[in-house]
């Protein structure tokens, strides 16, 4: 660490954050305010601690030649994986996820840090195998290394978290150069998968019509038969393709094989689904379904953020959540809490903060010094964005509840010091552009 490193930080990205921070810590204090004006929680003096100490990792890690994690990685990588293990059969219940670990209150969500160590090793093989970059064995790793975290996180189970997975395997194996064909054909398998987990739910719980044909996506008898018809047909065309090299028998496997995928995956979501994560999607196709149920968290997300208006109500008068309208107000919904206290103009303040971290983060990519870098960029670029994208989404009623904080803003050691973490790497990238 030289002294003169410290004038060569990139003062957008710690200027946003430690001001999206700061609100957060406000409005967490606020979401803890009863109707009687009393205050109930200690959740904000917490935060204020771990944005301390977040802050020092931050500086840290800026301050760290992030070359110098490269012989590291792998190591980091593991632990994490052992560290995910031991929380999934011996973490604390938590809202029906097994994805903590701790002694009394303090507790860590390991899955938070998985996302920090999982980035720096798909950048590290990416770095190592960039000769290649053609190569399907090349993407195909990338897709172990991300899944099988993905994977652990899944059967906790913590499916938002599992979620912001998916973008930063897609984000940081466009910059590394995989072929467009195979990021594609991942993106429209997972794509296609949600369209046909979500048919049939939307069927039973929202039209109320069990003799649908699109109930048939959830019938083991269809799913088999359909999976062996297409099989036979790519097999055909698979033969086809290796004895003539024509492109079209290519695109006919490539089909075949993404709808085999997502007809699979689907009917195999619908088995391992629980039944609130079955009327969370319920309730974001129509939240009136169950309005005093699974419905309301949305609702009321709803009104408060529209009770807002254009100025908002005033810090400390809000409404929806000094009477307990709103559940879970100072993690999933702070974004409601922010709205209807600060109005449309806090939102837009909010969203361009979030904005200018993703650019900062992109231009931090495209002038990195090398791929390793510029990798760890975009995959926290991809990482804040989704989560931003997510939970704000979420509020607003246009995304389903995943149980994705809100970066930065939410309440939450873990989430707060692995984005912190996560800035420190980009301040220590941008620190040494120049430097080859």
């Amino acid at each position: 660490m030289k002294l003169k490193d410290v004038f060569k930080i990139d003062l957008f990205l710690l200027f946003t954050s430690l001001s999206l921070t700061t609100i957060g810590i406000l409005f967490i204090y606020s979401s803890g305010i009863t109707s009687m004006g009393v205050q109930n929680s200690d959740e904000w003096s917490r935060q204020i601690v771990w944005a301390s100490i977040g802050l020092v990792f931050m500086m840290a890690f800026a301050f760290i030649d992030y070359r110098r994690l490269r012989d590291f990685v792998v190591y980091f990588y593991l632990g994490s994986l052992a560290l995910l293990l031991y929380t999934f059969l011996f973490g604390k219940l938590v809202n029906g996820a097994r994805a903590w670990i701790g002694i009394g209150s303090f507790g860590v969500q390991p899955s938070e840090f998985t996302k920090i160590t999982t980035i720096l090793c798909l950048a590290r093989y990416l770095e190592g195998t960039k000769r290649k970059p053609e190569s399907f064995i090349r993407f195909l790793v990338s897709c172990v290394i991300v899944f099988v975290p993905m994977l652990i996180i899944l059967v906790q189970p913590d499916f938002g978290t599992a979620l912001v997975f998916i973008p930063i395997l897609l984000t940081i194996c466009f910059i590394a150069d995989i072929r467009l064909r195979y990021i594609v054909f991942l993106a429209l398998c997972i794509g296609l998968t949600g369209v046909l987990m979500v048919l049939p739910i939307w069927f039973t719980y929202i039209r109320e019509d069990s003799f649908s044909p699109i109930m048939l996506l959830v019938n083991l008898k269809f799913i088999a038969a359909a999976v062996a018809a297409l099989g036979s047909i790519g097999a055909v065309a698979l033969a086809g393709y290796l004895l003539y090299r024509k492109a079209y028998f290519f695109w006919i496997v490539y089909v075949i094989a993404i709808l085999v995928f997502a007809l699979g995956a689907s009917f195999a979501s619908h088995k391992v689904l629980k039944n609130y994560q079955i009327m969370r999607l319920s309730v974001f196709l129509d939240p009136n379904i169950d309005p005093q149920g699974a419905g309301w968290n949305i609702i009321q997300s709803v009104i408060a953020i529209g009770s807002g208006g254009l100025n908002g109500k005033g810090f400390l008068h809000g409404t929806q959540s000094h009477y307990r309208f709103l559940p879970e107000q100072s993690t999933d919904f702070i974004f409601s809490i922010f709205s209807e206290e600060w109005g449309f103009i806090g939102g837009i303040a909010v969203f361009t903060f979030f904005l200018i971290i993703c650019l900062r983060l992109v231009k931090i990519m495209r002038v990195s010094a090398d791929i390793f870098g510029a990798s760890i960029a975009a995959g926290l670029s991809s990482m804040y964005s989704f989560h931003f994208l997510v939970n704000v989404g979420m509020t607003m009623g246009i995304m389903p509840i995943t149980g994705i904080p809100l970066t930065f803003m939410s309440y939450g050691g873990s989430a707060l010091l692995s984005a912190m973490i996560g800035l420190g790497l980009a301040q220590s990238i941008f620190i040494r552009r120049f430097e080859h």
